[in-house]
């Protein structure tokens, strides 16, 4: 059989998978357009990670193929390692220039701290499947250690003392996090996606640490440190409940009793106090004032609550279809899997019109609620948790192949990142024109409305399909078409978006995205929202 490697990577053993080729083609672009635009030392420091990271997946995936990686990852995507890779140091190089060109040092400097903890976790992860491939990769090896030690000098003579303790800081937390959660969660993540949830994470975590150890002198927005000790709040909840029940059963009522309890210690006990320290008031009362503060924002909460109402009654007919047919491993088809995504999108499109920190506090909530359901769930804690194992393995797919069941978190994520991430202090002064205007919108057009309309139209009426994939021609072009469509329905009804003629760029970024949603196996939930908020924001 004739072998289509290149030269370059004849040591890998493994072929070159046509869909991977065309997903590495799809990230250089993006890369190549961001150090267009940004053209500094950073920027060729980003160029550089994507050479060495396109190099080293394929490593990971030889490893995957072959059962040697240090973990169980999940087996039926490639390691995802290139387009995770970029994710961080991209959305820091954008933050910078945005930052820089309104004037904010501060956060300028932020986004520099980012894109070179996003470039120190993805080496790290390079360096994990080089050293345990075998026989050792000479050439491989060559261009990642010539890339890393690129990044590193320059990075060196870039940042404070202060901003290279921060990154090995978050770099550390990393470490151990992959050795905890990946051991604890077998089969629940790709490299590249553990690469970018930890790595986040991570990041979170350190954040929260040094905001806490200068909370008199960063006096920030209540909202940002509520998202901060929530996220931080039900990961060290996570871990310490795995860890106990390790050495004993969690499906018996004491157990059940005990969880609760400790929730409400860990909550009342840690949370809440950590919260009074960084806003300096009561946290219920001003959440409740918070909520509450407008009518619009009631109006809000309220129909926000029937649509949660909608989506439980939606889980409940499915499930109940399923008990009155035949076949008792009947699974819920495309469509009614993305009933969720219409209702996700007719949840957000209002709150960013009307009242984005409303908007970002209750996803904030939100995601809480789910984290601890699935905590609930994945435990077997009395009452609820073998209902919810029966109502939500109707809507597994490939990608739950772990103990966990991630995709409606990773949904929740990909519609609010684009929301929590975007550097409010330096979007006033009018810098938030043209297609940055979209920027919040990256979440509704890439998941809400281009990855559903791609599913349903791909799979209902798609026949010709992307070379090595399942996904089909007809699906990206009708998603493409639903984008551009709803980015004029946000221009007749949210007077606060200005596109500024950049209707070229906005038409480009959708196309890229859409192309890349055709190619990747990663969580496509959690990646096209972050590449096209990387575009937007560009």
């Amino acid at each position: 059989m004739t072998r289509r490697c290149p030269r370059s990577v004849p040591e890998t053993g493994v072929p070159l998978s046509g869909s991977v080729l065309a997903e590495a083609v799809v990230v250089f672009t993006v890369v190549l357009s961001i150090h267009a635009l940004v053209w500094d030392r950073y920027s060729w420091c980003a160029v550089a990670l994507a050479v060495q990271a396109f190099y080293v997946q394929y490593k990971w995936d030889r490893l995957l193929q072959q059962g040697n990686a240090v973990f169980q990852f999940r087996t039926s995507a490639n390691s995802g390692l290139l387009p995770a890779s970029m994710v961080m140091p991209l959305l820091g190089l954008v933050m910078k220039e945005r930052c820089h060109t309104a004037g904010n040092p501060y956060f300028e400097r932020f986004g520099i701290v980012v894109a070179a903890t996003g470039m120190a976790v993805a080496l790290f992860s390079s360096v994990l499947a080089l050293g345990i491939t075998r026989p050792v990769p000479t050439n491989t090896c060559a261009i990642s250690g010539l890339a890393g030690g690129i990044i590193i000098y320059i990075m060196k003579h870039s940042l404070s003392v202060g901003e290279v303790i921060e990154v090995l800081e978050v770099l550390l937390v990393f470490v151990y996090l992959n050795m905890i959660l990946l051991y604890l969660l077998p089969r629940c993540f790709t490299p590249g996606e553990a690469l970018l949830v930890l790595g986040g994470i991570s990041f979170v975590l350190n954040q929260l640490i040094k905001r806490s150890l200068t909370v008199v002198e960063s006096q920030g927005d209540p909202v940002d440190f509520f998202l901060l000790v929530v996220v931080v709040g039900m990961v060290l909840m996570g871990v310490f409940f795995s860890t106990l029940f390790v050495f004993m059963d969690s499906g018996t009522w004491a157990s059940s009793v005990f969880f609760h309890l400790m929730s409400c210690v860990l909550g009342l006990g840690v949370v809440l106090p950590w919260l009074h320290w960084l806003i300096r008031r009561n946290p219920l009362i001003w959440l409740l004032q918070f909520l509450f503060h407008t009518e619009t924002r009631i109006y809000l909460l309220a129909y926000w609550s029937l649509l949660a109402t909608m989506a439980c009654l939606v889980v409940v007919y499915q499930n109940a279809k399923r008990s009155s047919s035949e076949s008792k491993k009947h699974q819920a088809p495309t469509i009614t899997r993305k009933y969720f995504h219409f209702i996700v999108v007719a949840t957000y499109i209002p709150g960013i019109i009307f009242d984005r920190p409303l908007l970002y506090v209750a996803a904030t909530v939100c995601l809480a609620v789910f984290i601890f359901l699935e905590y609930v769930r994945y435990f077997r804690i009395k009452p609820l948790g073998h209902p919810l194992r029966s109502l939500l393995s109707l809507f597994l797919d490939e990608r739950d192949s772990g103990p966990l069941i991630l995709t409606h978190i990773y949904l929740l994520l990909g519609m609010s990142l684009p929301i929590w991430l975007i550097p409010r202090p330096c979007t006033q002064k009018g810098s938030l024109e043209g297609a940055r205007a979209l920027v919040p919108y990256a979440g509704v057009l890439a998941v809400g409305v281009g990855d559903t309309v791609a599913s349903i139209f791909g799979s209902t009426m798609g026949e010709i399909r992307w070379p090595g994939t399942k996904k089909t021609f007809e699906g990206t072009m009708t998603s493409i078409f639903a984008q551009i469509i709803s980015v004029a329905l946000i221009l007749i009804f949210d007077s606060g978006v200005d596109l500024n003629y950049s209707y070229a760029w906005i038409l480009g970024s959708i196309s890229t995205v859409s192309l890349l949603e055709a190619y990747t196996t990663q969580i496509d939930n959690l990646l096209l929202p972050l590449y096209l908020l990387i575009l937007l924001m560009a």
